[in-house]
């Protein structure tokens, strides 16, 4: 017999969690169905565990400096203990979701209410799923359904990987101790993110395989620059440009060989590697193939206009699009379905608008569309660079590394098109410029705000002054060095 909801969400991730909470403000009965942990691989192997073992990997790093006035000495570490509090902070986060859909188990006066129902779901027919739970099969039909299953890690061809001594992201934080020596396979986000963590610890040799002529292709050439001048300063060894040509678990570790285009063939063996070539989209199993939905190339569900599919009554969201995998574009776009099924999203989501962090060294925050992208879209633009070195913040914390970069129309009047700020706290920075991208803002909305002092949007402000030609700190006076400006256009 079935049991019948307004909405069955399936996927208890960012997105999934996201469209079941705004359906239930649209007072819907709603079934979530998770066959794992709540919080998905956003909580569990992303978007926070990883970012507290980077966290916590800088605050040890920090404790190791002798630069500050003040000198440590034994600053010991433990993987396990490390572990442990990245454990902690997952729980405490999970806690709270559990908490909620606790609560909101029971109808309220609306007859509202979020069920979560554990198991492993499939569709049998239009509308219709059988999710396998430990105590047997439930069959539920709702008159809508948000596909939500997130991804998981994409595996080369021929890499074997064991779970111990090769590993992808999902269970590196699983291993026993700091490796002496570590291959990350792999010179995305999540790939430079690891190889910063260890390199922070510096207990692991890190080694780095990039098939790209540059880390973080799809950046700017001069934040790919920042992180790896920053990566040959922690000790990581960046094989760029180069091919994987075997990797093999032997004898208690992993022997690779690596080849590059002028012929050269480099060995050389680690006792641990991470293969982080990407994620997939999880949403084979589900029976969507009988059910006549599109794929596209990429393995991810076809969507229009963001979430819809070629199904009617089924939406895709999150990961399993395969468009822009971050918890906070997984979040929007489970909301905006929600509304879009009930008919209340006036517009569609904005993707150019959305902001990101990479939890790098330094960390590296962003808005909007950078250079690389403007050109490839024949945008004609302006761009405004300061360097951390004329910012106040930035000289107070003793840390001046990195730059914050603006990136406007070229027309007036000089439309924001993106944001990247390399550097400590970067992400403080870009809410607002996020905002205004957003809302079409201009530099005139930028040089107008009033920030606190000394704050890092201190230098976002700057670079707006400057491209408009009237910074307090003068490029007549510090140069192209540390006040850069530059135009480009199509022809």
């Amino acid at each position: 017999m079935s049991e019948h909801f307004d909405v069955c969400v399936i996927g208890a991730g960012p997105a999934g969690f996201a469209a079941a909470m705004r359906a239930h403000d649209l007072g819907k009965r709603v079934a979530l169905v998770e066959r794992g942990r709540v919080g998905g691989a956003g909580m569990h192997h992303g978007a926070l565990s990883s970012k507290t073992f980077w966290h916590l990997s800088n605050d040890y790093a920090r404790a190791c400096r002798n630069d500050r006035g003040y000198a440590t000495s034994c600053v010991d570490v433990h993987y396990k203990d490390v572990r442990a509090e990245v454990a902690r902070a997952v729980h405490e986060r999970e806690a709270i979701f559990s908490r909620q859909l606790a609560e909101l188990a029971a109808p309220d006066p609306r007859g509202s209410f979020v069920e979560l129902v554990r198991g492993t779901a499939r569709f049998t027919g239009p509308k219709i799923v059988c999710v396998q739970t430990n105590t047997g099969e439930r069959t539920l039909e709702a008159d809508a359904f948000v596909l939500a299953t997130g991804s998981s890690p994409r595996l080369p061809d021929g890499v074997p990987v064991d779970g111990v001594h090769v590993v992808t992201s999902d269970g590196i934080e699983d291993l026993e101790t700091f490796p002496e020596s570590l291959l990350v396979v792999g010179a995305g986000v999540i790939g430079c993110e690891y190889a910063t963590i260890f390199a922070n610890f510096g207990r692991t040799k890190v080694f780095v395989l990039d098939r790209q002529p540059r880390i973080l292709p799809f950046e700017d050439e001069d934040v790919a620059a920042c992180i790896a001048e920053n990566f040959s300063r922690l000790g990581v060894t960046v094989h760029q440009g180069a091919k994987l040509l075997d990797l093999a678990i032997r004898d208690g570790g992993v022997d690779y060989s690596v080849g590059y285009a002028d012929g050269r063939v480099v060995k050389n063996r680690v006792a641990k590697a991470l293969v982080s070539t990407g994620r997939a989209p999880a949403v084979r199993g589900l029976g969507l193939e009988e059910l006549g939905v599109a794929f596209d190339k990429s393995g991810g569900i076809a969507v229009e206009d963001g979430q819809s599919t070629t199904t009617p009554w089924l939406w895709a969201v999150g990961d399993t699009t395969a468009d822009v995998a971050l918890a906070n574009v997984a979040e929007l776009e489970g909301r905006h379905a929600i509304e879009r099924i009930y008919g209340l999203a006036s517009r569609p989501l904005r993707y150019e608008a959305l902001s990101a962090i990479m939890f790098l060294q330094p960390e590296v925050a962003s808005c909007g569309i950078n250079e690389q992208t403007a050109r490839e879209r024949k945008i004609a633009h302006r761009v405004g660079v300061v360097q951390n070195r004329l910012v106040a913040r930035n000289v107070a914390m003793r840390a001046t590394e990195g730059f914050i970069k603006l990136v406007v129309s070229d027309e007036k009047p000089h439309q924001i098109l993106g944001l990247r700020v390399v550097g400590p706290q970067a992400s403080s920075a870009i809410a607002g410029v996020a905002f205004l991208v957003e809302k079409g803002g201009t530099l005139e909305d930028l040089d107008r705000l009033v920030h606190p002092h000394p704050a890092i949007t201190e230098g976002v402000q700057e670079c707006a002054r400057l491209l408009l030609g009237h910074s307090v700190l003068k490029h007549a006076v510090f140069g192209e060095d540390l006040l850069t400006l530059r135009a480009w256009k199509p022809d």
